[in-house]
């Protein structure tokens, strides 16, 4: 069990609210999760049951109503633009669904970017791009453009330039989201590399439920608050999710459990 210093992600107690009109929509409801370095860990739950304004809020792209949110040991809770801008550049990793390459740049060169724009720059910007094209399995495309590479390809670029400043902390929001199901597993291997051979830390929000069985712990999300955290590597999770997968084959899913696909 790592110390409370050591957790990659932290937070305590973190409360969301919008304001929509005249109408206060309670996002989030009093979330405390940490995740410890080098897990891999899935958010799952329905639509509107807060899974992709945790993430933000955990990512620095959203302030919680209530509550702290530390990355890597630093609270993150308060502080300003600029120096969220700087965590987010050293700490964090974003990958999205939609893939967000620079079409005009190549594969090395959209990698190569985040670097150039680090503050304490840690790596040569080309030599790291290309080792990490190759680390995906990329070697053989880094000079091509984004129009050149196929949607798995090109999450895989996006993939490499979120771990460009070797950041602690991957997030991904439905990073498989727009592949077909070949794709989302290449994309679903080059994750687990990532945590094996870099020791990152990785928090994906999803939706699928094949992807979220290869996690190593599952976060479901109820109403804005968290219904269950289990080990997705324990056998009652192992068999739940076989029956998951079966009930969606014959289409006997529960509407709870079709709302989470």
């Amino acid at each position: 069990m790592a110390s409370e210093n050591h957790y990659v992600v932290r937070t305590d107690d973190v409360r969301k609210d919008l304001q929509l009109g005249e109408v206060t929509v309670h996002a989030v409801r009093g979330i405390s999760l940490h995740v410890q370095p080098g897990e891999l860990l899935g958010i799952i739950g329905p639509s509107g049951s807060g899974k992709s304004t945790l993430l933000g809020m955990i990512g620095g792209l959203d302030s919680p109503t209530a509550g702290r949110v530390y990355i890597d040991g630093q609270d993150i809770t308060d502080l300003g633009e600029r120096a969220l801008t700087r965590v987010r550049n050293e700490k964090i990793g974003f990958v999205f669904q939609f893939f967000n390459l620079i079409p005009t740049l190549t594969a090395v060169e959209n990698v190569a970017l985040p670097i150039q724009f680090a503050r304490n720059r840690k790596h040569n910007p080309t030599r790291r791009a290309a080792e990490l094209l190759d680390l995906l399995g990329l070697d053989e495309r880094m000079h091509h453009r984004p129009n050149q590479l196929s949607g798995g390809e090109q999450q895989r670029v996006a993939l490499a330039r979120a771990l460009a400043n070797d950041p602690p902390l991957l997030l991904g929001d439905e990073p498989t989201g727009n592949l077909d199901t070949f794709s989302s597993e290449v994309v679903m291997n080059a994750l687990r590399t990532v945590q094996q051979e870099l020791g990152t830390t990785v928090v994906i929000v999803t939706h699928n439920m094949d992807i979220a069985a290869q996690m190593d712990r599952i976060v479901s999300l109820v109403d804005g608050k968290i219904a269950e955290d289990s080990d997705v590597r324990s056998s009652a999770r192992l068999a739940a999710v076989k029956e998951i997968r079966t009930k969606r084959e014959t289409g006997e899913l529960s509407p709870f459990m079709q709302s989470a696909q």
